[in-house]
């Protein structure tokens, strides 16, 4: 005579059961989101590349044409600027620290991105003598997020390691992977403000070769390293990523 199993036994085995099957059917999915989010990323950075293609391409007609009647052609103004603090705390008035905070830059060698506007501009005036900014490019952009980039998640900085991370920190407003974060950056879209405070501000190294003591004070245009230095904070940022 077979032994009848007890009602507890049976119970712990159909909850076991359910439990198991639920949790493949949670693998399925995840596997099948994230490679959904995949050919998600891939076909953003292929638009992306085809619109950056096509504003060069303009611009380089635009340019031809202007030549060819006569004239200069004048790119617009440029909307968004990458701040580098170059100095310390020492001797720093009570209006440029706090200015330096609203900044996110509270460390020497600290980089944040923003948004030209009048007010930002009369700001980055003020502070001249501590920071160096310029307008940085597509490349420049790209590089300071895939080799230094830390996003703000819970209020922890964590490394960017994954399109997970940027999906977690701002996919709310359609930031997803990193191609939409570099383009929401680069081109100061309508969610600028979300992505940048997303970004945790860029710790880069001292510049290979160095700053020179003698010129670190003076400003950019006098043959020294602080204030606006336009295209040049390209190369700067290339020595010290």
């Amino acid at each position: 005579m077979a032994l009848k199993v007890p009602e507890s036994v049976l119970k712990k085995q159909a909850t076991q059961a359910k439990i198991a099957a639920q949790a493949k059917q949670a693998s399925y999915d995840a596997r099948q989101q994230k490679r959904q989010n995949k050919k998600d990323a891939i076909a953003a950075a292929e638009k992306y590349a085809a619109e950056y293609k096509a504003t060069d391409e303009a611009a380089i007609a635009n340019r031809r044409q202007a030549k060819a009647q006569g004239g200069f052609y004048v790119p617009a103004a440029p909307k968004l600027a990458l701040i580098i603090r170059i100095r310390g705390t020492i001797g720093v008035s009570p209006k440029a620290k706090k200015i330096m905070q609203l900044f996110r830059l509270r460390q020497i060698h600290n980089a944040t991105f923003v948004k030209l506007n009048e007010s930002t501009i009369r700001m980055l005036r003020l502070i001249e003598p501590y920071v160096t900014y310029g307008y940085p490019t597509r490349s420049t952009v790209e590089k300071l997020i895939y080799k230094r980039g830390f996003g703000k998640v819970n209020k922890q900085r964590i490394p960017i390691a994954d399109n997970s991370v940027i999906e977690d920190g701002v996919g709310a407003v359609g930031v997803k992977c990193c191609a939409d974060l570099i383009h929401e950056i680069y081109t100061v879209g309508p969610h600028f403000k979300e992505a940048n405070n997303f970004l945790w501000p860029f710790k880069l190294t001292s510049p290979r070769g160095g700053f020179s003591n003698k010129t670190k004070l003076v400003h950019f245009l006098e043959g020294g390293e602080a204030g606006n230095r336009g295209e040049e904070i390209n190369k700067l940022v290339k020595r010290m990523i």
